[in-house]
């Protein structure tokens, strides 16, 4: 199994709760594991009833369980203010406030949330070391592509970039000082420099997305969450990421043959339809089924999630591991 494991989908399928439940699943196989949230809802706190920040903290009461919840205001701050701060030791003083008033510009684009969130994703991959196995729950679809998608984007983009500066050094610093000094001035530019850190760091989160990382995709049986997953499949294989397998939770649970009424009746009308779709995700799909999950009617959390855990069949393979 490989160290990272992220699971995606439509917003309100229940990824939390299966990704919370499978970190359950690798702690008590006695993998040291850390649960992280790269969702605005934040919903990891209630499952466990516990607040959890940007850093990894020991979940109350399992042994091998670490949480952590990341910001996405925060990283956007943190992230403009480094732009800030290197922008302003390349610019000349008379520039500085103009400087200050397009990057609180670029703090409203909808760019901004992915690079950020991504620098952060990048970290907490980078300082895992310590742990067996990263669990990520993730933003809805959406967010999780255009996050996913940056390092093969950025990557050839940062190589450009830095064959344009290079270029304009050499023609600015040949014209200037010499063909001898522009080479030199090229190796120690800062800009040039901080652009190949950014490469490196594109090209690990790469390289781990593809090479030692697991996806899976949480949905509903339902047509939206249904086309949803479709779309997400088929996005993610054109980044060169192959999907796991398919988690179908909140199924709804059929009544007993006794039980008669109008209630009875909707729940076995539900129950065929949706009966009919989860089917048809078995045979239509290509990626395996790894979990059939009822609706409960109590929030999943404590013993329940146990019980979540044990009906994901993905492998924790605590011995291969260890």
């Amino acid at each position: 199994m490989n160290k990272f494991v992220f699971f995606g989908g439509k917003g309100g399928v229940g990824k939390t709760t299966v990704s919370s439940a499978y970190g359950l699943k690798c702690a008590r196989d006695g993998l040291r594991t850390l649960l992280v949230s790269t969702d605005p809802a934040h919903s990891t706190s209630d499952v466990f009833d516990q607040a959890f920040d940007d850093d990894p903290s020991p979940v109350d009461g399992v042994e091998n369980l670490f949480a952590m919840e990341i910001d996405p205001d925060e990283a956007v701050d943190e992230h403009l203010m480094e732009i800030k701060r290197r922008m302003t030791d390349q610019v000349s003083a008379s520039i500085v406030n103009a400087l200050d008033q397009q990057i609180e510009l670029a703090h409203r684009t909808p760019g901004a949330y992915e690079a950020a969130l991504f620098d952060r994703f990048i970290e907490v991959m980078r300082e895992a070391d310590d742990f067996d196995r990263v669990v990520f729950d993730t933003s809805p679809t959406g967010g999780t592509l255009r996050l996913l998608s940056l390092p093969a984007f950025l990557e050839d983009w940062i190589d450009r970039l830095i064959e344009k500066r290079a270029k304009s050094i050499e023609l600015f610093e040949k014209a200037a000082i010499g063909e001898k000094e522009a080479r030199k001035k090229a190796e120690t530019d800062d800009i040039i420099n901080h652009l190949r850190e950014r490469k490196e760091k594109f090209d690990f989160a790469g390289d781990k997305l593809r090479n030692d990382s697991g996806f899976y995709l949480v949905l509903n049986p339902d047509e939206l969450s249904i086309r949803e997953t479709e779309r997400a499949i088929e996005e993610l294989e054109d980044y060169e990421i192959d999907v796991d397998g398919l988690v179908i939770n909140k199924i709804t649970p059929a009544p007993d043959e006794g039980e008669s009424g109008v209630g009875a009746q909707y729940l076995r009308e539900r129950v065929a339809t949706e009966r009919d779709r989860i089917e048809r995700i078995e045979s239509d799909f290509d990626e395996p089924v790894v979990a059939h999950i009822e609706a409960r009617v109590e929030e999943i959390k404590d013993t329940l999630l146990d019980d979540v855990a044990a009906e994901l069949a993905i492998e924790t393979e605590a011995n291969a591991i260890a």
